[in-house]
């Protein structure tokens, strides 16, 4: 299929037999139907689902082009980073070098132009400083938790993860989504009661401090 009688088109075709190994890379969350982990894969398009759906719900000026791309290559470098948990501190240790060399292969295999306009969309989600990045961010975040959730703790329960570090994970969608901010408190508060998500410790404070219902 790749016989070298179109480099531009060569590269684009290896790039897109590359990243098929995202669909080898597990993730902590299941799949609503049936026991086994998702794959990353299955998670940036279920995110990119997620923006069309709830661009409603995105602070004014995001631009849904950008973040359908943004969410799309997202985890790209976790074919060679692997996925980090992201409740393991040892897990993340060096996850941002692995990832900035993962990022330079695997966007380094495209057409200049594209290997360029990828990797910066890359560094706008990771940098979450712009409006669709924010969006983008804040979907990231809510996917998870929403499958958590329906699993009656998932990999909150099965880590032992408790509400405090939830609640500081899902901050994000305060800002980037804050009408849906609300909805995840409410859910929080809701696993919690169910027995889905340990509480607090005693010890940790409020996590509540400057993290309320949005206006």
């Amino acid at each position: 299929m790749i016989d070298g009688t179109d480099p531009r088109l060569d590269r684009q075709l290896r790039f897109l037999l590359e990243i098929d190994r995202l669909k080898g890379i597990l993730r902590q969350t299941r799949v609503l139907q049936g026991a086994r982990p998702e794959n990353s894969a299955e998670h940036s398009w279920h995110l990119a689902l997620c923006a069309v759906l709830l661009a409603e719900h995105a602070p004014p000026g995001t631009d849904l082009g950008r973040v359908l791309r943004m969410v799309l290559v997202h985890d790209v470098v976790e074919i060679d980073a692997g996925d980090a948990f992201c409740y393991d501190p040892a897990a993340n240790v060096g996850k941002e070098e692995r990832e900035r060399m993962a990022a330079e292969r695997i966007f380094g295999l495209l057409p200049d132009d594209q290997a360029r306009e990828l990797s910066a969309l890359w560094q706008e989600f990771e940098a979450a400083q712009t409006a669709d990045a924010r969006f983008a961010v804040a979907l990231d975040r809510l996917q998870p938790l929403l499958l958590n959730f329906q699993h009656q703790g998932g990999s909150w329960r099965a880590n032992a993860v408790t509400h405090d570090r939830v609640l500081a994970r899902m901050a994000p969608i305060r800002a980037g989504a804050p009408q849906v901010w609300p909805f995840v408190v409410r859910l929080l508060d809701e696993a919690v009661a169910r027995g889905y998500l340990a509480p607090a410790p005693a010890d940790a404070g409020s996590p509540r401090k400057g993290m309320g219902a949005a206006p």
